[in-house]
Protein backbone atom coordinates (compact mmCIF):
# COMPACT_ATOMS: atom_id res chain seq x y z
CA UNK A 1 0.00 0.00 0.00
CA UNK A 2 0.98 3.43 -0.87
CA UNK A 3 2.61 5.75 1.76
CA UNK A 4 0.83 9.37 2.07
CA UNK A 5 3.00 12.67 2.59
CA UNK A 6 0.92 15.53 3.94
CA UNK A 7 3.09 18.99 3.02
CA UNK A 8 1.60 21.84 5.06
CA UNK A 9 2.63 25.09 3.31
CA UNK A 10 2.36 28.89 4.28
CA UNK A 11 2.54 30.41 0.99
CA UNK A 12 0.62 28.67 -2.16
CA UNK A 13 3.89 29.73 -4.34
CA UNK A 14 5.39 26.68 -2.64
CA UNK A 15 3.11 24.07 -3.54
CA UNK A 16 4.57 23.56 -7.51
CA UNK A 17 8.00 23.53 -6.22
CA UNK A 18 7.35 20.62 -4.13
CA UNK A 19 5.12 18.80 -6.22
CA UNK A 20 7.95 18.84 -8.95
CA UNK A 21 10.31 17.73 -6.02
CA UNK A 22 8.27 14.94 -4.95
CA UNK A 23 7.75 13.97 -8.83
CA UNK A 24 11.51 13.49 -8.47
CA UNK A 25 11.97 12.11 -5.05
CA UNK A 26 9.22 10.25 -4.09
CA UNK A 27 7.36 9.00 -7.25
CA UNK A 28 5.57 6.22 -5.82
CA UNK A 29 4.37 8.27 -2.67
CA UNK A 30 1.11 9.74 -2.76
CA UNK A 31 0.67 13.73 -1.89
CA UNK A 32 -1.35 16.38 -0.65
CA UNK A 33 -0.85 19.96 0.23
CA UNK A 34 -2.90 21.96 3.02
CA UNK A 35 -1.77 26.04 2.40
CA UNK A 36 -2.75 28.43 4.52
CA UNK A 37 -0.28 31.86 4.29
CA UNK A 38 -2.23 33.76 7.04
CA UNK A 39 0.22 31.83 9.36
CA UNK A 40 3.24 33.60 7.78
CA UNK A 41 1.32 36.67 7.64
CA UNK A 42 0.17 36.93 11.21
CA UNK A 43 4.55 35.87 12.37
CA UNK A 44 5.42 39.06 9.84
CA UNK A 45 2.75 41.30 11.19
CA UNK A 46 3.67 40.39 15.01
CA UNK A 47 7.37 40.08 14.00
CA UNK A 48 7.28 36.50 16.32
CA UNK A 49 5.63 33.25 16.50
CA UNK A 50 2.83 33.59 19.37
CA UNK A 51 1.29 31.16 21.09
CA UNK A 52 -2.36 31.45 19.11
CA UNK A 53 -0.65 31.17 15.91
CA UNK A 54 1.69 27.95 17.10
CA UNK A 55 -1.88 26.31 18.26
CA UNK A 56 -2.76 26.43 14.81
CA UNK A 57 -0.08 24.66 13.52
CA UNK A 58 -0.44 21.83 15.56
CA UNK A 59 -3.83 21.99 14.52
CA UNK A 60 -2.72 21.60 10.86
CA UNK A 61 -0.62 18.52 12.05
CA UNK A 62 -3.61 17.11 13.40
CA UNK A 63 -5.87 17.95 10.24
CA UNK A 64 -3.31 16.31 8.18
CA UNK A 65 -2.80 13.06 10.15
CA UNK A 66 -6.58 12.78 10.24
CA UNK A 67 -6.54 12.82 6.32
CA UNK A 68 -4.54 10.17 6.27
CA UNK A 69 -0.92 11.18 5.87
CA UNK A 70 1.90 9.10 7.24
CA UNK A 71 4.36 11.61 7.48
CA UNK A 72 3.95 15.08 7.49
CA UNK A 73 6.07 18.04 6.37
CA UNK A 74 5.72 21.90 7.31
CA UNK A 75 7.79 23.97 4.15
CA UNK A 76 8.26 26.90 6.48
CA UNK A 77 11.09 27.94 8.52
CA UNK A 78 9.45 30.78 11.06
CA UNK A 79 6.97 28.31 11.89
CA UNK A 80 9.20 25.47 13.31
CA UNK A 81 9.22 25.73 16.75
CA UNK A 82 5.31 24.93 16.40
CA UNK A 83 6.17 22.10 14.19
CA UNK A 84 8.31 21.06 16.82
CA UNK A 85 5.41 20.94 19.31
CA UNK A 86 3.41 19.08 16.48
CA UNK A 87 5.40 16.68 16.24
CA UNK A 88 5.28 16.00 19.80
CA UNK A 89 1.30 15.50 19.75
CA UNK A 90 0.87 13.19 16.70
CA UNK A 91 0.60 9.63 15.90
CA UNK A 92 3.06 9.82 12.90
CA UNK A 93 6.42 12.00 12.02
CA UNK A 94 6.09 15.31 11.65
CA UNK A 95 9.22 17.29 10.04
CA UNK A 96 10.17 20.99 9.69
CA UNK A 97 11.57 21.26 6.40
CA UNK A 98 14.82 22.86 7.28
CA UNK A 99 16.09 19.86 9.82
CA UNK A 100 17.68 17.83 6.87
CA UNK A 101 19.41 21.36 6.15
CA UNK A 102 20.45 21.90 9.36
CA UNK A 103 22.08 18.83 9.87
CA UNK A 104 23.89 18.82 6.35
CA UNK A 105 25.49 22.27 6.77
CA UNK A 106 26.71 21.03 10.41
CA UNK A 107 28.39 17.88 8.94
CA UNK A 108 29.91 20.30 6.51
CA UNK A 109 31.49 22.56 8.20
CA UNK A 110 32.42 24.61 11.64
CA UNK A 111 31.91 27.95 10.39
CA UNK A 112 27.82 28.06 9.39
CA UNK A 113 26.54 31.12 7.65
CA UNK A 114 22.30 31.36 7.84
CA UNK A 115 21.21 34.58 5.91
CA UNK A 116 17.33 35.44 5.05
CA UNK A 117 15.11 38.12 4.17
CA UNK A 118 12.99 38.10 6.73
CA UNK A 119 14.53 38.28 10.75
CA UNK A 120 11.36 36.17 11.71
CA UNK A 121 13.12 33.52 9.65
CA UNK A 122 16.54 34.58 10.33
CA UNK A 123 16.44 33.34 14.07
CA UNK A 124 14.53 30.27 14.35
CA UNK A 125 17.36 28.84 11.24
CA UNK A 126 20.29 30.24 13.42
CA UNK A 127 18.69 28.26 16.68
CA UNK A 128 17.46 25.26 14.99
CA UNK A 129 21.48 25.03 12.93
CA UNK A 130 22.97 25.55 16.82
CA UNK A 131 20.60 22.53 18.20
CA UNK A 132 21.30 20.57 15.64
CA UNK A 133 25.00 20.87 16.05
CA UNK A 134 24.36 20.12 19.75
CA UNK A 135 23.13 16.92 19.05
CA UNK A 136 25.74 16.18 16.80
CA UNK A 137 28.22 16.86 19.63
CA UNK A 138 29.72 19.33 17.09
CA UNK A 139 31.41 23.14 18.22
CA UNK A 140 30.12 25.94 15.50
CA UNK A 141 30.55 29.44 14.48
CA UNK A 142 27.22 31.25 12.71
CA UNK A 143 27.24 34.23 10.84
CA UNK A 144 23.62 35.57 10.21
CA UNK A 145 22.54 37.66 8.23
CA UNK A 146 19.61 39.83 7.07
CA UNK A 147 18.77 41.27 3.37
CA UNK A 148 17.10 44.04 4.58
CA UNK A 149 14.72 44.90 1.82
CA UNK A 150 14.51 42.16 0.02
CA UNK A 151 11.67 40.41 1.35
CA UNK A 152 9.46 43.87 0.42
CA UNK A 153 10.76 43.82 -3.05
CA UNK A 154 9.99 40.41 -4.03
CA UNK A 155 6.47 41.24 -2.38
CA UNK A 156 6.67 44.68 -4.07
CA UNK A 157 6.45 43.13 -7.39
CA UNK A 158 10.44 43.81 -8.16
CA UNK A 159 12.19 40.18 -8.44
CA UNK A 160 14.85 41.39 -10.19
CA UNK A 161 15.86 43.79 -6.94
CA UNK A 162 15.78 41.12 -4.59
CA UNK A 163 17.74 38.36 -6.54
CA UNK A 164 20.27 41.33 -6.77
CA UNK A 165 20.60 42.29 -2.85
CA UNK A 166 20.21 38.12 -1.71
CA UNK A 167 23.35 37.67 -4.84
CA UNK A 168 25.32 40.24 -3.44
CA UNK A 169 25.04 39.15 0.25
CA UNK A 170 25.91 35.32 -0.88
CA UNK A 171 29.10 36.75 -2.45
CA UNK A 172 30.17 38.47 0.53
CA UNK A 173 29.08 35.87 3.40
CA UNK A 174 30.96 33.10 0.80
CA UNK A 175 34.33 34.29 1.77
CA UNK A 176 33.72 34.33 5.74
CA UNK A 177 32.20 31.07 6.36
CA UNK A 178 32.49 26.98 5.30
CA UNK A 179 29.16 26.61 3.84
CA UNK A 180 25.90 28.71 3.49
CA UNK A 181 22.27 27.85 4.58
CA UNK A 182 19.26 29.74 3.55
CA UNK A 183 16.49 30.04 5.29
CA UNK A 184 14.02 30.60 2.80
CA UNK A 185 13.27 28.50 -0.07
CA UNK A 186 12.35 31.86 -2.02
CA UNK A 187 16.16 32.86 -2.00
CA UNK A 188 17.20 29.22 -3.47
CA UNK A 189 16.42 30.25 -7.02
CA UNK A 190 19.51 33.01 -6.90
CA UNK A 191 21.74 30.53 -6.09
CA UNK A 192 21.74 29.10 -9.77
CA UNK A 193 22.51 32.99 -11.19
CA UNK A 194 25.81 32.47 -8.93
CA UNK A 195 28.73 31.58 -11.40
CA UNK A 196 30.95 28.45 -10.01
CA UNK A 197 33.58 30.92 -8.82
CA UNK A 198 30.86 33.21 -7.00
CA UNK A 199 29.76 30.29 -5.39
CA UNK A 200 33.04 29.58 -3.28
CA UNK A 201 31.41 27.28 -0.50
CA UNK A 202 28.27 25.02 -0.54
CA UNK A 203 24.86 27.00 -0.75
CA UNK A 204 22.12 24.54 1.01
CA UNK A 205 18.31 25.43 0.21
CA UNK A 206 16.11 23.11 2.37
CA UNK A 207 13.62 21.68 -0.57
CA UNK A 208 16.08 19.04 -2.57
CA UNK A 209 17.73 18.66 1.00
CA UNK A 210 14.24 17.22 3.08
CA UNK A 211 13.27 15.72 0.08
CA UNK A 212 16.20 13.29 -0.29
CA UNK A 213 16.01 12.79 3.58
CA UNK A 214 12.14 11.71 3.44
CA UNK A 215 13.18 9.68 0.20
CA UNK A 216 15.24 7.57 2.70
CA UNK A 217 12.13 7.00 5.15
CA UNK A 218 10.01 6.83 2.82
Amino acid sequence: MKKTLGLVHTSATLVPVFQQLCAQYLPHINVFNIVDDSLIKQVITRGELQPDTARRVVNYANSAESAGADFIMFTCSSIGAAVETAATLTQVPVLRVDQPMADKAVSIGKKIGVIATLPTTLAPTSDLVKRRAAVAGKSIEIKSVLCEGAFDALMGGNPTLHDQMVAAALKELSNEVDVIVLAQASMARVVDTLSDTEKKVPILASPPIAMEYLATLL
